[in-house]
């Protein structure tokens, strides 16, 4: 029993570790402008997360971002809510691919999230569902 308690306790530290720099990684996905003028990105969503959850795309070219969440039955979200750059959305994700059209007017980094909450529990955003995108000249 006395030696199980130092390995059990260095298991919890080192998973509390990992647990935190494992929030701190972000995919950072830099969006090409296609040959019809469109810069095109696929985002996944789901179990408090969003894939890839950095996006850079550029201003003042159309922006088409394909969305989707894993199959189940837990409902999830993608809102945008900065209208002074263009991006103002608030779309239901689905298993079905669905496409969100804007064209962002203003450089700067903006804040994207899953709105979704059960009850009295976090909300999914609480829990790490959000991601960012920046808009470069």
């Amino acid at each position: 029993m006395k030696t199980i308690r130092p390995v059990l306790i260095f298991l919890v530290i080192t998973l509390c570790a990992l647990s935190i720099n494992a929030g701190e990684m972000q995919e950072v996905y830099t969006a090409a402008v296609d040959a019809d003028g469109v810069q095109r990105i696929e985002i996944f969503g789901g179990g408090y997360f969003f894939k890839p959850s950095h996006i850079i795309v550029k201003k003042d070219i159309p922006v088409e971002l394909i969305v989707r969440k894993d199959p189940g039955i837990v409902p999830h979200s993608f809102v945008i809510s900065s209208p002074e750059a263009g991006m103002d959305i608030k779309e239901s994700m689905s298993s079905e691919q669905k496409i969100i059209r804007f064209v962002p007017v203003k450089a700067g980094k903006y804040p994207f999230y899953c709105d979704k909450k059960l009850l009295f529990f976090k909300g999914h955003r609480d829990r790490g569902m959000e991601g960012t995108i920046e808009v470069t000249e």
